[in-house]
Protein backbone atom coordinates (compact mmCIF):
# COMPACT_ATOMS: atom_id res chain seq x y z
CA UNK A 1 0.00 0.00 0.00
CA UNK A 2 1.35 3.44 -0.91
CA UNK A 3 2.38 5.67 1.95
CA UNK A 4 -0.03 8.51 2.78
CA UNK A 5 1.12 11.98 1.78
CA UNK A 6 0.50 15.37 3.30
CA UNK A 7 -1.78 17.50 1.11
CA UNK A 8 -0.71 21.12 0.89
CA UNK A 9 -2.74 23.39 -1.38
CA UNK A 10 -1.16 25.81 -3.81
CA UNK A 11 -1.52 29.48 -2.95
CA UNK A 12 -3.79 31.58 -5.11
CA UNK A 13 -1.99 34.89 -5.59
CA UNK A 14 -2.79 36.14 -9.12
CA UNK A 15 0.14 36.53 -11.49
CA UNK A 16 0.03 38.66 -14.64
CA UNK A 17 3.02 38.71 -17.00
CA UNK A 18 3.96 40.79 -20.03
CA UNK A 19 7.09 41.99 -21.82
CA UNK A 20 7.83 45.54 -22.91
CA UNK A 21 9.20 46.19 -26.43
CA UNK A 22 12.66 46.83 -24.93
CA UNK A 23 12.74 43.28 -23.56
CA UNK A 24 11.94 43.99 -19.90
CA UNK A 25 9.79 41.23 -18.45
CA UNK A 26 7.13 42.36 -15.97
CA UNK A 27 5.26 40.34 -13.35
CA UNK A 28 2.32 41.86 -11.46
CA UNK A 29 0.59 40.21 -8.51
CA UNK A 30 -2.18 42.35 -6.97
CA UNK A 31 -3.24 41.73 -3.36
CA UNK A 32 -5.56 44.34 -1.86
CA UNK A 33 -5.44 42.98 1.71
CA UNK A 34 -3.11 45.71 3.04
CA UNK A 35 -2.08 49.16 1.67
CA UNK A 36 1.49 48.11 0.91
CA UNK A 37 3.43 47.26 -2.24
CA UNK A 38 6.66 45.41 -2.88
CA UNK A 39 8.73 46.29 -5.95
CA UNK A 40 11.68 44.24 -7.15
CA UNK A 41 14.02 44.37 -10.11
CA UNK A 42 16.16 41.27 -10.62
CA UNK A 43 19.05 41.23 -13.09
CA UNK A 44 20.35 37.95 -14.46
CA UNK A 45 23.92 38.53 -13.32
CA UNK A 46 25.65 37.28 -10.20
CA UNK A 47 28.92 36.15 -8.74
CA UNK A 48 29.33 33.36 -11.28
CA UNK A 49 29.22 35.91 -14.11
CA UNK A 50 32.38 37.71 -12.98
CA UNK A 51 35.36 37.37 -15.33
CA UNK A 52 38.77 36.37 -14.01
CA UNK A 53 40.59 39.35 -12.57
CA UNK A 54 37.29 40.93 -11.55
CA UNK A 55 36.40 38.98 -8.40
CA UNK A 56 33.84 40.84 -6.30
CA UNK A 57 32.70 42.91 -9.26
CA UNK A 58 29.03 41.86 -9.18
CA UNK A 59 28.80 42.94 -5.54
CA UNK A 60 30.75 46.14 -6.19
CA UNK A 61 28.37 47.05 -8.98
CA UNK A 62 25.38 46.48 -6.72
CA UNK A 63 26.82 49.21 -4.50
CA UNK A 64 27.31 51.53 -7.48
CA UNK A 65 23.62 51.26 -8.35
CA UNK A 66 22.82 53.22 -5.17
CA UNK A 67 25.10 56.17 -6.00
CA UNK A 68 22.69 58.23 -8.05
CA UNK A 69 21.35 57.93 -11.58
CA UNK A 70 20.37 59.98 -14.62
CA UNK A 71 17.89 62.26 -12.82
CA UNK A 72 18.84 61.59 -9.21
CA UNK A 73 21.81 62.85 -7.27
CA UNK A 74 23.70 60.66 -4.81
CA UNK A 75 21.55 59.53 -1.84
CA UNK A 76 18.32 60.71 -3.53
CA UNK A 77 17.09 57.12 -3.82
CA UNK A 78 17.44 56.75 -0.07
CA UNK A 79 15.58 59.98 0.68
CA UNK A 80 12.67 59.33 -1.65
CA UNK A 81 12.01 55.81 -0.38
CA UNK A 82 12.46 56.59 3.30
CA UNK A 83 10.54 59.84 2.91
CA UNK A 84 7.60 57.76 1.69
CA UNK A 85 7.75 55.56 4.77
CA UNK A 86 9.36 52.74 2.84
CA UNK A 87 12.41 50.49 3.04
CA UNK A 88 14.85 49.40 0.33
CA UNK A 89 17.96 47.36 -0.33
CA UNK A 90 19.79 45.22 -2.85
CA UNK A 91 21.80 42.01 -2.69
CA UNK A 92 24.20 39.98 -4.82
CA UNK A 93 23.84 36.23 -5.23
CA UNK A 94 25.54 33.46 -7.17
CA UNK A 95 23.20 33.76 -10.16
CA UNK A 96 21.41 37.11 -9.87
CA UNK A 97 21.39 40.57 -8.31
CA UNK A 98 18.24 42.13 -6.89
CA UNK A 99 17.05 45.60 -5.93
CA UNK A 100 13.84 46.20 -4.03
CA UNK A 101 11.56 48.53 -2.12
CA UNK A 102 8.58 48.08 0.15
CA UNK A 103 6.38 51.16 0.43
CA UNK A 104 2.85 52.35 1.13
CA UNK A 105 0.79 51.62 -1.96
CA UNK A 106 0.33 55.31 -2.77
CA UNK A 107 4.11 55.51 -3.39
CA UNK A 108 4.18 52.82 -6.10
CA UNK A 109 4.93 55.27 -8.89
CA UNK A 110 7.84 56.70 -6.93
CA UNK A 111 9.46 53.26 -6.66
CA UNK A 112 8.94 52.58 -10.37
CA UNK A 113 10.52 55.92 -11.29
CA UNK A 114 13.54 55.24 -9.06
CA UNK A 115 14.17 51.77 -10.49
CA UNK A 116 13.68 52.88 -14.09
CA UNK A 117 16.07 55.81 -13.67
CA UNK A 118 18.96 53.66 -12.51
CA UNK A 119 18.16 50.95 -15.06
CA UNK A 120 18.48 53.68 -17.67
CA UNK A 121 21.73 55.23 -16.45
CA UNK A 122 23.45 54.90 -13.06
CA UNK A 123 26.10 57.48 -12.15
CA UNK A 124 29.34 55.62 -12.75
CA UNK A 125 32.06 58.13 -11.89
CA UNK A 126 35.62 57.95 -10.61
CA UNK A 127 34.48 59.39 -7.29
CA UNK A 128 31.61 56.94 -6.83
CA UNK A 129 33.75 53.99 -7.87
CA UNK A 130 36.60 54.84 -5.48
CA UNK A 131 34.15 55.42 -2.64
CA UNK A 132 32.34 52.12 -3.13
CA UNK A 133 35.56 50.13 -3.52
CA UNK A 134 36.47 51.41 -0.06
CA UNK A 135 33.02 50.49 1.27
CA UNK A 136 33.21 46.94 -0.11
CA UNK A 137 36.73 46.46 1.26
CA UNK A 138 35.52 47.51 4.69
CA UNK A 139 32.60 45.09 4.40
CA UNK A 140 35.05 42.28 3.67
CA UNK A 141 37.14 43.25 6.69
CA UNK A 142 34.11 43.27 8.97
CA UNK A 143 32.24 40.24 7.65
CA UNK A 144 35.08 37.94 6.60
CA UNK A 145 38.58 38.91 7.73
CA UNK A 146 37.75 40.02 11.28
CA UNK A 147 34.77 37.76 11.93
CA UNK A 148 34.99 34.29 13.49
CA UNK A 149 34.11 31.78 10.76
CA UNK A 150 34.02 34.63 8.24
CA UNK A 151 33.09 33.27 4.81
CA UNK A 152 32.42 29.81 6.23
CA UNK A 153 31.27 27.85 4.41
CA UNK A 154 29.94 29.79 1.41
CA UNK A 155 33.34 31.19 0.37
CA UNK A 156 35.57 28.42 1.73
CA UNK A 157 33.79 25.29 0.49
CA UNK A 158 33.19 25.93 -3.26
CA UNK A 159 36.92 25.94 -4.18
CA UNK A 160 37.21 22.48 -2.61
CA UNK A 161 34.23 21.13 -4.54
CA UNK A 162 34.65 22.89 -7.88
CA UNK A 163 37.47 23.38 -10.38
CA UNK A 164 36.31 26.21 -12.66
CA UNK A 165 36.74 29.90 -11.87
CA UNK A 166 33.01 30.82 -12.03
CA UNK A 167 32.07 28.22 -9.42
CA UNK A 168 35.17 28.27 -7.20
CA UNK A 169 36.22 31.90 -6.80
CA UNK A 170 35.59 34.21 -3.85
CA UNK A 171 32.48 36.25 -4.62
CA UNK A 172 33.40 38.98 -2.14
CA UNK A 173 36.54 39.55 -4.18
CA UNK A 174 40.21 40.18 -3.56
CA UNK A 175 41.46 43.64 -2.65
CA UNK A 176 43.80 43.49 -5.64
CA UNK A 177 40.95 42.88 -8.09
CA UNK A 178 38.68 45.46 -6.47
CA UNK A 179 41.39 48.15 -6.51
CA UNK A 180 42.05 47.44 -10.20
CA UNK A 181 38.45 48.22 -11.18
CA UNK A 182 37.97 51.18 -13.52
CA UNK A 183 35.06 53.29 -14.71
CA UNK A 184 35.45 51.64 -18.12
CA UNK A 185 35.15 48.20 -16.48
CA UNK A 186 32.00 49.26 -14.63
CA UNK A 187 30.45 50.86 -17.70
CA UNK A 188 31.09 47.74 -19.77
CA UNK A 189 29.59 45.59 -17.00
CA UNK A 190 26.47 47.77 -16.98
CA UNK A 191 26.12 47.71 -20.75
CA UNK A 192 26.42 43.95 -20.89
CA UNK A 193 24.43 42.74 -17.89
CA UNK A 194 22.12 45.57 -16.83
CA UNK A 195 20.09 45.45 -20.03
CA UNK A 196 16.31 45.65 -19.97
CA UNK A 197 16.28 42.29 -21.74
CA UNK A 198 18.30 40.78 -18.87
CA UNK A 199 15.93 41.89 -16.11
CA UNK A 200 12.55 41.21 -14.55
CA UNK A 201 10.45 43.82 -12.77
CA UNK A 202 7.88 42.51 -10.31
CA UNK A 203 5.25 44.31 -8.25
CA UNK A 204 3.20 42.67 -5.52
CA UNK A 205 0.57 44.10 -3.20
CA UNK A 206 -2.10 46.76 -3.16
CA UNK A 207 -2.53 48.17 -6.67
CA UNK A 208 -4.97 48.23 -9.56
CA UNK A 209 -3.72 46.02 -12.37
CA UNK A 210 -4.57 48.40 -15.21
CA UNK A 211 -3.10 51.41 -13.40
CA UNK A 212 0.09 49.55 -12.49
CA UNK A 213 0.49 48.43 -16.09
CA UNK A 214 0.15 52.03 -17.25
CA UNK A 215 2.74 53.21 -14.72
CA UNK A 216 5.23 50.48 -15.67
CA UNK A 217 4.89 51.38 -19.35
CA UNK A 218 5.24 55.08 -18.57
CA UNK A 219 8.48 54.74 -16.65
CA UNK A 220 10.23 51.78 -18.28
CA UNK A 221 9.24 51.88 -21.96
CA UNK A 222 11.95 54.39 -22.87
CA UNK A 223 14.75 52.42 -21.21
CA UNK A 224 17.07 51.57 -24.12
CA UNK A 225 16.58 48.11 -25.58
CA UNK A 226 19.61 45.89 -25.15
CA UNK A 227 19.41 42.10 -25.42
CA UNK A 228 20.36 39.73 -22.65
CA UNK A 229 23.93 38.42 -22.95
CA UNK A 230 24.43 34.76 -23.70
CA UNK A 231 24.60 32.87 -20.43
CA UNK A 232 27.80 30.81 -20.05
CA UNK A 233 27.72 27.12 -19.26
CA UNK A 234 28.88 26.74 -15.65
CA UNK A 235 28.46 22.97 -15.47
CA UNK A 236 31.11 20.68 -13.95
CA UNK A 237 31.33 16.90 -13.57
CA UNK A 238 30.37 15.34 -10.26
CA UNK A 239 33.07 14.23 -7.83
CA UNK A 240 34.28 10.63 -7.99
CA UNK A 241 36.55 10.83 -4.94
CA UNK A 242 36.22 12.65 -1.65
CA UNK A 243 37.89 16.06 -1.41
CA UNK A 244 39.00 17.48 1.95
CA UNK A 245 40.75 20.66 2.95
CA UNK A 246 41.26 22.72 6.10
CA UNK A 247 42.39 26.15 7.21
CA UNK A 248 43.17 27.89 10.47
CA UNK A 249 40.86 30.63 11.67
CA UNK A 250 42.63 32.69 14.33
CA UNK A 251 39.31 34.07 15.60
CA UNK A 252 37.30 30.86 15.69
CA UNK A 253 36.78 29.54 19.24
CA UNK A 254 35.68 26.04 18.19
CA UNK A 255 36.36 23.61 15.35
CA UNK A 256 33.85 23.41 12.53
CA UNK A 257 33.25 21.31 9.43
CA UNK A 258 31.13 21.79 6.33
CA UNK A 259 30.43 19.08 3.79
CA UNK A 260 28.59 19.20 0.48
CA UNK A 261 27.27 16.83 -2.17
CA UNK A 262 26.12 17.73 -5.66
CA UNK A 263 22.36 17.54 -6.27
CA UNK A 264 20.21 17.45 -9.44
CA UNK A 265 19.82 20.56 -11.56
CA UNK A 266 17.23 22.72 -9.73
CA UNK A 267 16.06 24.36 -12.96
CA UNK A 268 15.80 21.49 -15.44
CA UNK A 269 15.08 18.68 -12.95
CA UNK A 270 12.96 20.22 -10.22
CA UNK A 271 11.19 16.91 -9.54
CA UNK A 272 14.55 15.25 -8.90
CA UNK A 273 15.78 18.21 -6.84
CA UNK A 274 12.88 18.62 -4.40
CA UNK A 275 13.57 15.37 -2.46
CA UNK A 276 16.97 16.82 -1.49
CA UNK A 277 15.28 19.96 -0.14
CA UNK A 278 13.11 17.71 2.02
CA UNK A 279 16.10 15.53 2.97
CA UNK A 280 18.05 18.51 4.33
CA UNK A 281 15.13 19.25 6.65
CA UNK A 282 14.76 15.59 7.69
CA UNK A 283 18.42 15.61 8.68
CA UNK A 284 18.74 18.95 10.48
CA UNK A 285 15.46 20.85 11.03
CA UNK A 286 14.61 20.90 14.73
CA UNK A 287 15.53 18.86 17.79
CA UNK A 288 13.74 15.78 16.44
CA UNK A 289 15.69 15.77 13.17
CA UNK A 290 18.05 12.88 12.65
CA UNK A 291 21.44 14.57 12.79
CA UNK A 292 20.52 17.02 15.55
CA UNK A 293 19.20 14.17 17.68
CA UNK A 294 22.23 11.95 17.03
CA UNK A 295 25.15 14.40 16.85
CA UNK A 296 24.04 17.13 19.26
CA UNK A 297 21.63 15.55 21.75
CA UNK A 298 22.80 11.94 22.02
CA UNK A 299 26.48 11.63 21.08
CA UNK A 300 27.38 15.28 21.81
CA UNK A 301 30.02 15.37 19.09
CA UNK A 302 28.59 18.61 17.69
CA UNK A 303 27.26 21.72 19.38
CA UNK A 304 25.11 22.59 16.36
CA UNK A 305 24.42 21.35 12.84
CA UNK A 306 22.45 22.78 9.97
CA UNK A 307 21.59 21.63 6.48
CA UNK A 308 20.41 23.51 3.41
CA UNK A 309 20.46 23.57 -0.38
CA UNK A 310 22.81 26.00 -2.09
CA UNK A 311 25.98 27.58 -0.71
CA UNK A 312 24.05 30.75 0.08
CA UNK A 313 21.03 28.89 1.44
CA UNK A 314 18.74 29.69 -1.49
CA UNK A 315 17.19 26.40 -2.58
CA UNK A 316 14.86 27.90 -5.20
CA UNK A 317 16.97 30.82 -6.42
CA UNK A 318 20.09 29.09 -7.73
CA UNK A 319 21.13 27.37 -10.93
CA UNK A 320 23.28 24.29 -11.48
CA UNK A 321 25.81 23.33 -10.20
CA UNK A 322 24.69 23.46 -6.60
CA UNK A 323 24.82 21.23 -3.55
CA UNK A 324 23.27 20.00 -0.33
CA UNK A 325 25.41 21.49 2.44
CA UNK A 326 25.82 20.35 6.04
CA UNK A 327 27.60 22.70 8.42
CA UNK A 328 28.50 21.80 12.02
CA UNK A 329 30.35 23.31 14.96
CA UNK A 330 32.10 20.97 17.37
CA UNK A 331 32.99 21.19 21.07
CA UNK A 332 36.61 21.94 22.09
CA UNK A 333 38.86 19.18 20.80
CA UNK A 334 36.03 17.79 18.68
CA UNK A 335 36.77 15.00 16.22
CA UNK A 336 35.86 16.03 12.66
CA UNK A 337 36.48 12.55 11.25
CA UNK A 338 34.18 11.00 13.84
CA UNK A 339 31.47 13.50 12.99
CA UNK A 340 31.66 12.76 9.26
CA UNK A 341 31.63 9.02 9.95
CA UNK A 342 28.52 9.44 12.08
CA UNK A 343 26.83 11.47 9.34
CA UNK A 344 27.62 8.61 6.93
CA UNK A 345 26.08 6.13 9.37
CA UNK A 346 22.89 8.13 9.66
CA UNK A 347 22.61 8.49 5.90
CA UNK A 348 23.09 4.74 5.49
CA UNK A 349 20.48 4.09 8.17
CA UNK A 350 17.98 6.32 6.41
CA UNK A 351 18.75 4.72 3.04
CA UNK A 352 18.47 1.21 4.51
CA UNK A 353 15.61 1.51 7.00
CA UNK A 354 13.50 4.05 5.17
CA UNK A 355 11.48 7.04 6.28
CA UNK A 356 8.07 6.82 7.90
CA UNK A 357 5.17 8.72 6.39
CA UNK A 358 4.63 10.41 9.74
CA UNK A 359 8.20 11.76 9.93
CA UNK A 360 7.99 12.99 6.36
CA UNK A 361 4.61 14.64 6.93
CA UNK A 362 5.94 16.52 9.94
CA UNK A 363 8.89 17.85 7.94
CA UNK A 364 6.77 18.76 4.92
CA UNK A 365 4.35 20.68 7.13
CA UNK A 366 7.25 22.70 8.57
CA UNK A 367 8.66 23.46 5.11
CA UNK A 368 5.26 24.52 3.82
CA UNK A 369 4.69 26.72 6.86
CA UNK A 370 8.02 28.50 6.29
CA UNK A 371 7.29 29.02 2.57
CA UNK A 372 3.75 30.27 3.11
CA UNK A 373 4.79 32.60 5.91
CA UNK A 374 7.67 33.96 3.81
CA UNK A 375 5.43 34.69 0.83
CA UNK A 376 2.89 36.42 3.06
CA UNK A 377 5.15 39.47 2.82
CA UNK A 378 4.45 41.41 -0.38
CA UNK A 379 8.15 42.24 -0.67
CA UNK A 380 9.28 38.62 -0.41
CA UNK A 381 6.59 37.66 -2.88
CA UNK A 382 7.81 40.26 -5.36
CA UNK A 383 11.39 39.01 -5.00
CA UNK A 384 10.39 35.38 -5.47
CA UNK A 385 8.18 36.14 -8.47
CA UNK A 386 11.00 38.01 -10.21
CA UNK A 387 13.65 35.39 -9.42
CA UNK A 388 11.53 32.44 -10.57
CA UNK A 389 10.61 34.32 -13.72
CA UNK A 390 14.18 35.20 -14.64
CA UNK A 391 15.62 31.77 -13.89
CA UNK A 392 12.75 29.52 -14.94
CA UNK A 393 10.33 31.64 -16.94
CA UNK A 394 7.76 30.61 -14.34
CA UNK A 395 6.82 33.28 -11.79
CA UNK A 396 3.83 31.14 -10.82
CA UNK A 397 6.13 28.58 -9.19
CA UNK A 398 5.95 30.74 -6.06
CA UNK A 399 2.41 29.52 -5.50
CA UNK A 400 3.09 25.91 -6.47
CA UNK A 401 6.16 25.07 -4.38
CA UNK A 402 4.39 24.22 -1.09
CA UNK A 403 2.13 21.76 -2.88
CA UNK A 404 4.96 20.22 -4.92
CA UNK A 405 7.09 19.70 -1.81
CA UNK A 406 4.09 18.07 -0.14
CA UNK A 407 4.01 15.51 -2.96
CA UNK A 408 7.56 14.26 -2.33
CA UNK A 409 7.36 10.62 -1.18
CA UNK A 410 9.34 8.76 1.49
CA UNK A 411 10.87 6.63 -1.24
CA UNK A 412 12.21 9.69 -3.06
CA UNK A 413 13.83 11.04 0.11
CA UNK A 414 15.40 7.65 0.85
CA UNK A 415 16.77 7.47 -2.69
CA UNK A 416 18.25 10.94 -2.30
CA UNK A 417 19.94 9.95 0.97
CA UNK A 418 21.52 6.94 -0.75
CA UNK A 419 23.36 9.24 -3.18
CA UNK A 420 25.19 11.15 -0.40
CA UNK A 421 28.20 8.86 -0.38
CA UNK A 422 31.66 9.81 0.94
CA UNK A 423 33.26 9.59 -2.51
CA UNK A 424 30.92 12.34 -3.77
CA UNK A 425 31.64 14.63 -0.84
CA UNK A 426 33.68 17.82 -0.53
CA UNK A 427 34.49 19.06 2.97
CA UNK A 428 36.27 22.02 4.55
CA UNK A 429 37.46 22.00 8.17
CA UNK A 430 37.96 25.06 10.36
CA UNK A 431 40.88 24.68 12.80
CA UNK A 432 40.38 27.16 15.63
CA UNK A 433 42.80 29.58 17.22
CA UNK A 434 46.08 29.11 15.43
CA UNK A 435 48.64 27.34 17.61
CA UNK A 436 46.34 26.95 20.60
Amino acid sequence: MASPQIRIPATSYPVERFTLPNGLRVVLSPDRSAPVVGVSVVYDVGIRSEPEGRTGFAHLFEHLMFQGSQNLEKLAHFRYVQGSGGTFNGSTHLDYTDYYEQLPSNALERALFLEADRMRSPRITEENLANQIAVVKEEIRVRVMNQPYGGFPWIKLPPVMFDTFPNAHDGYGSFTDLEAATVDNATAFFEKYYAAGNAVLSVSGDFDLAEATRLVERHFSDVPARPAPERPDFSEPDLTAERRDSYTDERAPLPAIAAAWRVPNPITDLAGYLPYVVLAEVLTDGDASRLVERLVSRDRIATSIGGYLGFMGEPFAVRDPTALVLSAHLPPGGDVDKLLTTVDEELQRLAGDGLSAEELARVQARIATHLLRDDDSVLNRALHLATYEIQRGDAGLAGELPRQLGEVTPEQVVSAAATLRPQRRAAIEVIPGGDQ
